[in-house]
């Protein structure tokens, strides 16, 4: 036996699912042969049962010929039956008050029936003059009012057979049972235990080598191919966040950098000259500047974080979305005016949402703050739309912009991430993220498409659901 299975055989003996594959069995085993059992004792007192009632019915025809027509005809009758093949199970037997034989098949009355009438099973020793056979007898037995004494049986030989074939058979259907239930049990215990092998063996080489090991899936459909699919989808989901913090520190690295460098340039200025009190005002103003620059970019770094580790929801109210890019619009129409840009809103009813008046009011100004920045100069205009269509609420921000590369857009998302690779323009790349975090906590989602030219971002709401949405509201 390879070392593989042996471990696994191993494991097998020791698995969770196998105790409880043996407990099933016993419990499924007791209840079948409990249902067995009661088949068996029915069907024995069914038969047996049956045999009384024909044994009474004989016995009342010799007691109604012993009324009519006495001892003598009594006689003749048990003296007939004998003699008749039909009745060659029955026993028969006439004694006299000391219990001498008189007439039947059953040649001595049994020393155990001392009292009046009643009813026994009875061992038949030298019955019909046959040392050899000693057959099974059911009886009955009466005192007649004239002293003699009746016996009626009956050979039960063929019910104690019954009895025996069914208690082989109950105990072959036993024994088969429990073989394959066994066999059920540690077949099942065996597989399971080779796939969660399979799961563990692939935990060890991620934990030893990375992320980069899948669990294998066998294509089979069941349960253990969807836990596989699964945890492999977790396991990118890992290595993508993994790779995401790989480049936030990178990217910062090369943020900071430059910010960091000009002030020690600065300040190793003002240690190493002799200027005057202006020009240390003016080294001290740009340091600050530069710090200042450092602060609003950990801010927003803090507060992308605040919104994806935080229950936020605790703020949500019924919201106008109308309303909110309303205020928006007139917040940057200064800007966009000095950029040559013409800020347009494309809404006029209301739009409910749910959710955080404030997240959703910086998601949306990022929103317009990076088309107005990238949507081009002079005639270009920028236009904010609020909508339904059949999904929900939707928001829209248009320019006429260069746009975003396809394969850009996803990563446009992540922090600190910017296209320009040289990154020597103002920014720090947090602004889509942040409005990802905030799209993410409302249940909305982000789609960006090209406008033919520029970029169309639009932000996909959940259509609010009656009675979820008021509770929501009123938390």
């Amino acid at each position: 036996m390879s070392g593989f299975a042996f471990v696994l055989l191993s494991k097998t003996l020791r698995s969770s699912t196998l105790k409880l594959a043996f407990i099933y069995v016993i419990v499924f085993a007791s209840a079948i042969f409990a249902v067995l059992g009661y088949v068996y004792w029915s069907t024995v007192a069914y038969v047996s049962k049956k045999l009384d009632r024909t044994i009474i019915m004989e016995h009342a025809l010799l007691i109604k010929t012993y009324d009519n027509a006495g001892r003598a005809g009594l006689t003749a009758l048990i003296n007939q039956r004998v003699a008749d093949q039909f009745f060659y199970e029955w026993a028969y037997l006439l004694a006299d008050a000391s219990l001498m034989y008189v007439a039947g098949n059953l040649q001595i009355w049994p020393a155990t029936l001392q009292a009046d009438q009643g009813w026994a099973n009875f061992t038949a020793t030298g019955w019909k003059a046959k040392p050899a056979e000693a057959p099974l007898l059911r009886l009955t037995y009466q005192v007649l009012p004239d002293g003699y004494h009746l016996l009626l049986g009956r050979k039960v030989d063929d019910l104690e057979r019954f009895g025996e074939k069914i208690t082989i058979g109950l105990a072959w259907a036993a024994g088969l049972f429990l073989v394959l239930t066994a066999a059920a049990g540690i077949s099942t215990s065996r597989r399971s235990v080779a796939r969660i092998e399979a799961i563990n063996a692939t935990s060890r080489e991620i934990i030893e080598s990375g992320l980069r090991e899948r669990i294998p899936v066998r294509g089979t459909g069941d349960e253990w191919d969807g836990l596989a699919e699964n945890l492999n989808s977790m396991l990118d989901r890992i290595e993508d966040l993994v790779e995401s913090n790989r480049q936030v520190s990178d990217n910062v690295a090369h943020d900071l950098r430059t910010p960091l460098t000009r002030m020690r340039g600065r300040l190793e200025r003002a240690y190493n000259w002799e200027l005057d009190l202006d020009q240390y005002h003016v080294l001290i103003g740009e340091v600050i500047s530069e710090l200042d620059e450092i602060l609003r970019t950990f801010s927003s770094l803090l507060r992308i974080t605040q919104i994806e580790t935080h229950d936020r929801t605790a703020g949500f109210r019924n919201l106008d979305l109308t309303e909110i890019a309303r205020e928006v619009v007139e917040l940057f129409d200064p800007a966009a005016e000095e950029n040559g840009v013409a800020l347009e809103l494309a809404a006029s009813n209301r739009v409910d949402v749910v959710g955080d008046r404030d997240l959703l009011f910086d998601a949306i100004s990022n929103l317009v703050d990076n088309a107005i920045k990238h949507g081009g100069k002079g005639d270009e205009e920028v236009t904010v739309a609020v909508f339904c269509n059949a999904d929900g609420p939707v928001l829209s921000v248009a320019d006429h912009g260069p746009g975003i590369p396809i394969e850009e857009r996803e990563h446009v998302l992540r922090r600190f991430y910017r296209l320009e690779r040289s990154r020597k323009s103002p920014g720090n790349g947090l602004g889509l993220s942040l409005v990802a975090a905030v799209a993410n906590l409302h249940g909305a989602r982000i789609e960006m498409a090209d406008n033919s030219p520029g970029l169309r971002s639009e932000l996909h709401f959940q259509r609010a659901v009656p009675g979820i949405t008021e509770a929501r509201a009123r938390a």
